[in-house]
């Protein structure tokens, strides 16, 4: 049984009969909704806290769904949970393939840019400096790039970059 015809409280049964709504009235392919329905119970078992039963969702809606766009955020999505579970060259590789897929995506690269800055602060405390510097300057490009897309988030990277030298715009926006 999908997860969504499981779930008990009243939002998720709500947006669980809207989406089938929405996906019986859409012009689309079989694979299409049928990626979607994946992708739904995805971000169902996600947000339950259910890692490895949202990886499986998504994997299983990655490989029918054929838009582009679309793919990048099921991509996106699988990253969440490999940063959440630490897995961070796995998530970095997630990250890169949906900005592959959709540049436009500047939550992308704004986790790209804390991954990289948590590599510095970790490299940092284990006493190498030069290493420390190359991840900040990793996460200093990654977070220009996100800013220049949405200027008006990203306040404390913003902050960060001008306080570290690592910028030279004084307005992002």
């Amino acid at each position: 049984m999908p997860r969504t015809q499981r779930n008990d409280n009243f939002i998720d049964k709500s947006f669980t009969v809207m989406a089938d709504i929405i996906l019986k009235i859409l012009p689309t392919n079989r694979e299409s909704k049928e990626a979607f329905a994946y992708y739904r119970d995805g971000m169902s078992a996600q947000a339950d806290g259910e890692y490895a039963e949202a990886l499986e969702n998504y994997y299983e809606a990655l490989k029918l769904e054929p838009d582009d766009n679309d793919r990048s955020y099921i991509l996106y999505n699988i990253a969440l949970i490999h940063t959440s579970n630490g897995e961070h060259d796995l998530a970095l590789e997630n990250y890169q393939k949906a900005i592959d897929l959709n540049p436009r995506m500047p939550q992308a690269l704004n986790n790209i840019a804390v991954i990289y800055h948590y590599k510095g602060e970790k490299a940092k405390a284990a006493g190498n400096e030069e290493e420390s510097e190359a991840m900040y300057d990793k996460a200093a490009e990654y977070w220009k790039q996100a800013i220049r897309m949405a200027p008006n988030n990203y306040i404390e990277a913003q902050n960060w970059l001008k306080i570290t030298g690592r910028s030279k715009m004084d307005i992002f926006f």
